[in-house]
């Protein structure tokens, strides 16, 4: 690789890595706030939330990293154009094209950054959540261990907790199970909940059960009572996979038992599969456009927004090209072939581009 290269390639990449943690921290910042409150709401520790969000990073990673190889190169090359470092190479006999070598090199690195993404992490992330949501689910603390609230953990059954110490202490329970022909309500100044062999267990301390039955009020005072909450549990187990937690190989080639398994026909498994190897196109794309719009302009010292504007807005549209082709191409047969359409119409604006900077341009008189 010669030495101009190497050179615009390190500020390719070191501009690339600043933008692309910017724009990870944001959208991970947005979506954290709401996992933080659903989580911590339903009594798992910071851990858990640490956990959840680490396994949502590398899907927002392949979200930002097109956008950020874009900016990444509209500001190296804007600036290598202000300090007529171009300008100096296009002199020395430099064509669009050999100018362009260092940026698709970036491009795909970019690219194969997401393909590992799209292949290999984000479907093992998302496989891997889906367990622990399950674990979640299970747990007795995200079911139960919620204060000021009625909760409904079964049909005809209601619970409210006024109060959870820190000790994990249940003060002033109210506990309605309507599920018999005698209706039975539990009142206690303190429970606990604990786990046995059995499953869960409520023990609830000085308290009273108001049992009605055909019209009849009876009313029982207890110094301890235990009342088991297996019977309402429902065990939070694995369903069956999504399609976005499926195999690159399982999507190219399904089998009836995956399309039965994520109730989904062939073309639309077919689609996604091909898509997971298209959507890296889009980081080598949008660096190419990214170059290529900035080239059409000459030195100015105001700048070069007007490319920058040409380029964002071509990048807009191969993202309108990508949202139109994701929404029609599973449900057509042979519309696998859509999920190229985006980062191969974005390649060849950038080719051509490239081949209209190189032309000769009329001086006004």
């Amino acid at each position: 690789m010669a030495r101009f290269d190497r050179y615009m390639l390190s500020q390719l990449l070191a501009l690339f890595g600043f933008f692309s943690l910017v724009l990870v921290a944001v959208y991970w910042v947005n979506s954290a706030v709401g996992l933080f409150d659903q989580l911590i709401g339903d009594g798992q520790s910071a851990l858990v939330f640490l956990e959840f969000s680490l396994l949502t990073l590398p899907n927002v990673i392949r979200l930002v990293l097109p956008i950020s190889a874009f900016v990444a190169t509209v500001y190296v090359v804007n600036r290598l154009t202000q300090e007529s470092e171009l300008v100096v190479m296009q002199a020395t006999g430099f064509s669009a094209f050999r100018l362009a070598r260092p940026v698709m090199f970036f491009g795909l690195i970019v690219a194969l950054a997401m393909l590992i993404l799209m292949n290999v992490l984000v479907p093992l992330s998302r496989s891997i959540l889906a367990e622990r949501q399950a674990e979640i689910t299970d747990s007795l603390a995200a079911q139960f261990l919620r204060d000021g609230q009625f909760l409904h953990p079964a049909d005809g059954v209601t619970l409210y907790i006024r109060e959870i110490a820190a000790n994990g202490e249940l003060r002033e329970l109210f506990l309605t199970d309507a599920r018999s022909p005698a209706e039975v309500t539990y009142t206690a100044s303190r429970a606990f909940l604990v786990r046995t062999d059995t499953g869960p267990k409520l023990v609830m301390v000085n308290g009273m059960a108001q049992t009605l039955e055909q019209g009849r009020l009876s009313v029982t005072r207890f110094a301890d009572f235990t009342y088991d909450l297996g019977a309402m549990l429902e065990p939070g187990t694995r369903g069956p996979r999504r399609m976005n937690e499926l195999t690159t190989p399982e999507l190219l080639a399904p089998t009836e038992a995956v399309m039965t398994e994520v109730n989904r026909d062939r073309n639309t498994l077919l689609f996604e599969g091909h898509d997971r190897i298209g959507q890296p196109l889009l980081g080598l794309a949008a660096t190419l456009i990214g170059f290529a719009a900035l080239l059409l302009g000459a030195f100015s010292r105001f700048g070069l927004w007007r490319q920058i504007l040409g380029g964002v807005v071509l990048l807009i549209l191969v993202q309108l090209i990508n949202t139109v082709a994701g929404s029609s191409g599973p449900g057509m047969a042979g519309g696998w072939a859509l999920a190229y359409a985006a980062p191969a119409f974005g390649c060849g604006v950038a080719m051509f581009l490239l081949w209209w900077s190189q032309r000769p341009r009329r001086r006004k008189a």
